[in-house]
């Protein structure tokens, strides 16, 4: 979404809130966020946020939100929920800003298009693990069983490495 901020920019007003739904596809089909491997997008970025002007110091302030569908790192249970991410920025007019861009947001003939930069956001920041609880014991790496539901005695059971068998038999004879 494109939004109009002249009325920010002639001194009009002082503060400009905004609240809309960046979808997952755009106007070609073409994913507007990419999701990392084994990650389910289920909703658009919801982003809400104010820019205010203090005495042409514009300052962004947002806060965005992503569902997402996934598995557990450690026992692949599916899991649901929403990212929930804040960040500020500073919004300059275009060509006003020499350097490192990276954290203004550039206004284009009185418009700002948030949608690359929220979505640059949120890929950067979305956690590359999840986890069903802190405490999930996994699956058993032997068994396969899922610790948190079943236990099992893999852990128990003391197998011995063929290569050094020949020495459990000296152990058993003495």
């Amino acid at each position: 979404m494109i939004l109009d901020v002249s009325a920010l920019l002639s001194g009009k007003v002082d503060v400009l809130e905004f609240d809309y739904i960046i979808p997952l596809l755009d106007e070609e089909g073409e994913a507007t966020i990419l999701p990392p491997p084994d990650v389910d997008f289920t909703s658009g970025i919801h982003i809400c946020g104010r820019i205010t002007d203090n005495a042409g110091y514009m300052a962004l302030k947002a806060s965005c939100e992503i569902g997402y569908r996934t598995a557990c790192a450690r026992c692949l249970t599916d899991l649901e929920g929403t990212f929930c991410y804040e960040f500020e920025k500073i919004a300059a007019k275009a060509g006003t800003i020499e350097g490192d861009e990276d954290n203004y947001v550039m206004i284009t003939e009185g418009r700002l298009d948030l949608d690359r930069d929220v979505a640059e956001e949120v890929s950067l920041e979305f956690p590359t693990r999840f986890l069903c609880s802190e405490e999930c014991l996994g699956l058993c790496p032997k068994c396969g069983k899922n610790r948190n539901l079943e236990p099992c005695d893999c852990a128990n059971q003391k197998e011995i490495d063929p290569r050094l068998a020949i020495l459990q038999k000296l152990l058993e004879n003495q």
